[in-house]
């Protein structure tokens, strides 16, 4: 243990989790997620404004990725010594000027700054919030906490993507953006009031960033990262072509709907059984991951096999970020926040990837290769998973055996 853990009080077994704080910590995932992704709802308005085509307004969501994959690790380093809530008010006010800057920009090399500062501002966020709830919690409750933070990516995908693109479409692009300003602004006033403050790592308490990667169990959990993120996005980033290539084109909001409902279902899940249950609800989403990519390939022409389809992909990874959070958390040690920091980065270049190869697989195989990559890619995430029970994926999370 760290001596900046060693410096607080430990959490008495009986203490109830911090709602209002979780539920900040919720709010601030939900704003990354959404500032994210949401230029691909309001594509169309937006490249009009900025004079550009649809395609490179497209990669103001691929430059918040980089943003964040290149800066992570670094910045994480560099802000070791912060107190923590100096840090995340940090990160959250960078997302308000991010935000704020994009939608009164009508040239798109600011457009382009901006959303790149928004990725630098994630890549604080991120490799914080994990480690933030856990610090909330008690031991025994630390995988739901990090469960509660993590709810704001499903809800993001699944109501926050559909939401924007119905103000942008109603009150335009800008508005959107806009909202997210203002709901960022009122996240900070609430974690000033509500979030607890811990201090950061001294110098002399503060391994190396790459001394991580020596830590056993955190290179299997990164390997699990980069394959399994790269095989959702895939077809994530591209299940619109795969719907219309089988003639449900018009119903892609609704599937994506089931989908996020049933990933709502799994972050629940996740965050009852986590403490006793790490490594089976791991082997549990890889799996369902994998089956149920295939059966959108195998049973493509029934419309109701389809939503059922996306209902158990949203199974499956709704409760991955969790998963794999809370296991490079346990993993890393007096190092955690190094492997978050990395995990970030590689979760972001995952991201990237699986654009870039979901863009190639579309132009040389068409889209029924999109859902087969899945299973194929999920094969070397479970071997690894079955193969890491020592350290990374254990039968019982090390900070709950006796």
């Amino acid at each position: 243990m760290s001596s900046t853990l060693q410096a607080e009080a430990p959490p008495r077994p009986d203490r109830k989790l911090p709602m209002s704080a979780l539920l900040a910590l919720s709010t601030a995932v939900f704003i990354t997620s959404l500032t994210e992704t949401l230029p691909a709802g309001v594509l169309p308005g937006m490249s009009a404004d900025l004079g550009v085509s649809e395609s490179a307004t497209g990669q103001t969501v691929t430059i918040y990725a980089i943003g964040t994959a290149l800066t992570a690790i670094p910045l994480t380093a560099a802000t070791s010594g912060w107190r923590r809530k100096r840090l995340l008010l940090t990160a959250m006010a960078g997302f308000a000027v991010a935000n704020t800057v994009t939608a009164v920009s009508s040239n798109y090399l600011l457009t382009m700054g901006a959303r790149f500062v928004a990725g630098v501002a994630a890549g604080l966020a991120w490799a914080l919030l994990a480690g933030y709830a856990r610090r909330m919690a008690p031991v025994h409750l630390q995988g739901r906490a990090i469960a509660i933070a993590m709810a704001g990516i499903p809800i993001a995908l699944s109501l926050g993507v559909p939401a924007g693109t119905f103000v942008g479409q109603v009150l335009g692009w800008q508005a959107a953006f806009w909202i997210m300003t203002g709901l960022t602004v009122v996240l900070l006033a609430w974690i000033t009031a509500a979030v607890p403050d811990y201090p950061g790592q001294t110098a002399q308490g503060r391994p190396p960033m790459l001394r991580a990667l020596a830590v056993p169990g955190v290179t299997p959990v990164l390997f699990v990262t980069l394959v399994f993120v790269l095989a959702h996005t895939i077809l994530y980033a591209y299940v619109a072509a795969f719907l219309d290539r089988i003639g449900m084109g018009g119903s892609t909001d609704l599937v994506l709907l089931v989908f996020g409902i049933a990933s709502l279902a799994s972050i629940w899940i996740v965050g009852a059984q986590i403490n006793r249950h790490l490594r089976a609800l791991t082997i549990a989403a890889t799996v369902l991951v994998g089956a149920a990519a295939a059966g959108l390939a195998l049973l493509s022409g029934s419309p109701a096999a389809v939503y059922l389809t996306a209902a158990l992909w949203g199974l499956g990874w709704g409760g991955v970020p969790t998963l794999l959070q809370t296991a490079a958390g346990d993993a890393g040690g007096e190092s955690a926040d190094a492997a978050q920091a990395m995990l970030v980065t590689l979760w972001n270049v995952a991201m990237a990837g699986g654009g870039v190869v979901g863009g190639v697989l579309l132009d040389a195989l068409g889209p029924m290769a999109l859902p087969w990559s899945v299973p194929v890619l999920a094969i070397p995430v479970l071997l690894v998973v079955l193969a890491a029970r020592a350290h990374a994926f254990p039968s019982h999370r090390p900070s709950l055996t006796p």
